[in-house]
């Protein structure tokens, strides 16, 4: 299926994904979703499980200078971050779909490249792939710990704080939280951490 990161440049010609990462011509990829990805993918699938990754974790570890804040008052949005793990779920993209759904989740995930796509080990939950698979090596959107971006220091009082008051094109931070932990629980996918932030971002107190 795929290699990692450090790959060549891209020529003019080439998609701008392949300096990030390999795939091989003629191969399905599988995509690890873990936020929004998961209810509204955006791309062509085959196949679709429930899926563990190890040593990520969701978190809220972004700043969103446009969508859910602004560069005078930056909102959070969620990355996977080092430790722990993260039940989402996993997409088979077939071979001819390949490079479409590639071209879209980079303009979509990579803008500001404050995520490094790698190709993890995830473990199916909901039994076997159609090709009898238990574990597949999934493109997974793992956040930059050295982009100017990364949160992942915030003290629990801050990210509180930013999350209840920032607001920015897509509207308030607190609504893009809400909408993650309800449409997580609609998938069975309930996040313990996520459902204690929202309860305490409700009744936080300027």
């Amino acid at each position: 299926m795929a290699a990692d990161t450090h790959t060549a440049p891209p020529t003019p010609s080439s998609p701008v994904w392949s300096s990030d990462i390999a795939v091989t011509p003629g191969a399905d990829l599988w995509v690890f979703a873990y936020g929004s990805l998961m209810w509204n993918p955006g791309i062509p699938f085959a196949e679709r499980h429930a899926a563990t990754l190890g040593g990520y974790h969701r978190r809220f570890c972004v700043a969103s200078h446009r969508y859910r804040g602004t560069p005078e008052r930056p909102g959070l949005v969620l990355g996977l971050d080092r430790g722990g793990s993260c039940r989402g779920i996993v997409f088979r993209v077939p071979a001819p779909a390949v490079p479409e759904a590639l071209d879209y989740l980079w303009e979509r995930e990579m803008d500001n490249r404050v995520y490094r796509p790698k190709m993890l080990r995830v473990r199916l939950r909901d039994g076997r792939s159609a090709a009898g698979e238990a574990a597949v090596d999934a493109c997974c959107f793992v956040v930059d710990r050295t982009h100017r971006q990364y949160c992942g220091c915030l003290e629990d009082s801050e990210l509180v704080a930013r999350i209840a008051g920032c607001c920015g094109a897509r509207g308030p931070n607190i609504e893009y939280l809400a909408n993650t932990v309800v449409h997580l629980d609609e998938l069975g996918i309930r996040d313990e951490g996520l459902h204690r932030l929202y309860q305490a971002v409700r009744d936080h107190r300027p």
